[in-house]
């Protein structure tokens, strides 16, 4: 399977009279843009705006993340089974906006799963998002069904934001781009020699799933990731958008669909292959509520890295707390299956940094990697522009926010789970580990 990902990248974007790329700016015709995100009903209000690194700006609540692209051969959509007919991704050629994101952040109201941004100030770099112009689509909707839960589907603002990522994507769709990556991965069975001698590996990424009730979890091609198991797919088809973020769990350990298909651990994956690995692919697997959910899932993964010939793998846990079970349960099933495996995720090791810093713990897992504390305390100063609404954070129970978190002057202080997607545990994370 190969995919080619043709890259424009973009230094600027700005309003103007028509949509379209030229020398790293992004023009946008906003009246148009605005006419996408109105094609859904259920879209009250709606208003665009664009923000910069370095601008006093504070987005809050931020629902979520997407790469503007385009599908140019090799199938339909970026977004297959959401915004278009289920069809194959992962081979073709697809357009991307590079080095900027579309995001989207609700009018008034927030949930668990959203988070703050700052485009400066001492938190600017606590996400990729800070440190990149942004298309920024703020809305409103006639979901009142949900208006005052703590958990949100946010399905119509989150679908606008598929379309209007297409929609501006499209610009580049007829354009030669300024790079090609090409991510090619032969089948498992036909590969040389030198290569099948190499160290196999897998990388199992837990998308979020806990969800019984339908809409909140992510999905995969357009299908909700709490119907399925454990499954294999090429690591092109993730890089090429079958992995849709949902819209449940504490926010800095939420992937956004932006960071699906720029997947930095895959990518390192790809370009290791036939140098210093044999990379086997994707094995997908979920996050469970039930004992006996999570024990088959752990068992199944096992199973099909084991029958892929798997000498190691990579589990990257989305979320914390009642999913650190599958996370460990998957390793230890790898492990007894004679696969060395490797952990990534957040800890919650309390706001002074000594709790236990996962739900469950055992002795087989014993090379895990920490992208970020949930619970460490931030304290941010009021910021010029806030985009969204800053009360939000205390009022609708955002992960890392409560009453009183927000003061009159419009300072802050929060815990590290309400920055979106901080954690970044797909690889992306700016943080360090330091000993004292």
């Amino acid at each position: 399977m190969k995919l080619e990902i043709g890259n424009f990248f973009v230094k600027d974007i700005v309003f103007g009279d028509r949509t379209f790329y030229e020398r790293g700016v992004l023009t946008v015709n906003k009246k148009e843009a605005l006419d996408v995100v109105f094609e859904d009903s259920h879209i009250t209000e709606a208003e665009l705006y664009i923000v910069r690194p370095g601008d006093e700006v504070r987005l809050v609540p931020v629902k979520e993340a997407y790469e503007m692209r385009c599908k140019v051969s090799g199938g339909q959509s970026v977004y297959p089974g959401c915004t278009a007919p289920v069809a194959p991704v992962g081979s073709g050629r697809t357009h991307a906006l590079k080095g900027c994101s579309l995001l989207v952040v609700g009018k008034h109201w927030g949930s668990f799963q959203d988070g703050l941004i700052d485009m400066s100030g001492p938190a600017q770099r606590n996400t990729i998002f800070g440190s990149m112009p942004n298309l920024v689509l703020v809305g409103d909707t006639d979901e009142e069904f949900e208006r005052h839960e703590q958990q949100k589907k946010n399905r119509a603002l989150r679908w606008a934001g598929m379309r209007l990522s297409e929609y501006v994507g499209k610009c580049v769709k007829d354009l030669e781009p300024e790079e090609i990556e090409t991510w090619e991965l032969e089948p498992v069975n036909e590969r040389a020699s030198d290569v099948r001698n190499l160290p196999s590996v897998v990388y199992v990424p837990q998308i979020q799933t806990q969800m019984e009730a339908l809409g909140y979890n992510a999905l995969v091609y357009g299908w909700d990731g709490n119907r399925m198991l454990p499954t294999y797919l090429h690591p092109n088809e993730i890089l090429d958008g079958a992995i849709i973020s949902g819209s449940f769990m504490p926010c800095s350990s939420k992937i956004s669909t932006y960071e699906w298909v720029n997947n930095p651990m895959i990518k390192c994956l790809m370009r290791e292959h036939g140098r210093t690995i044999n990379f086997l692919g994707v094995v997908l697997s979920n996050l469970n509520v039930v004992m006996e959910e999570k024990a088959r899932s752990a068992m199944m993964v096992a199973n099909i890295a084991k029958a892929l010939g798997a000498d190691g793998a990579i589990v990257a846990e989305e979320g914390y707390g009642n999913p650190d079970v599958d996370y460990i349960l998957t390793i230890v099933e790898l492990e007894k299956a004679g696969i060395k495996t490797v952990g990534m995720t957040n800890e919650c090791t309390g706001r002074d940094g000594t709790s236990q810093p996962l739900v469950a713990l055992d002795e087989r897992a014993n090379a895990l990697v920490s992208t970020g504390n949930v619970s460490e305390l931030y304290e941010l100063p009021p910021m010029k522009t806030v985009l969204g609404e800053l009360e939000s954070l205390a009022r609708d129970g955002l992960s890392g926010g409560w009453e009183g978190c927000v003061r009159e002057d419009g300072s802050v202080i929060m815990e590290n789970n309400a920055f979106f997607c901080s954690d970044h545990i797909s690889g992306f994370s700016l943080k360090t580990c330091a000993e004292f």
